[in-house]
């Protein structure tokens, strides 16, 4: 697991469905006070795993490190 991979979230798409954080066993995710998934230890998240964003309904995750 790295801290040069990890998700990014564009709030703009995102519908706050929760798709990501249910998803992800790696704990990457928590819920803001506002009901947001937000990233919180992003160096759990496993390098190029696209696991969340191919859950994600509005197409709402990137990565930091993706090329």
């Amino acid at each position: 697991m790295t801290k040069n991979w990890y998700p990014i979230i564009d709030y703009n798409k995102c519908t706050l469905c929760l798709s990501c954080y249910n998803f992800c066993p790696h704990e990457v995710y928590s819920i803001s006070s506002d009901g947001r998934p937000i990233v919180v230890n992003p160096e759990n998240c496993v390098e190029m795993c696209r696991g969340c964003q191919k859950i994600c309904p509005a197409s709402a995750i990137s990565y930091y490190g993706d090329t």
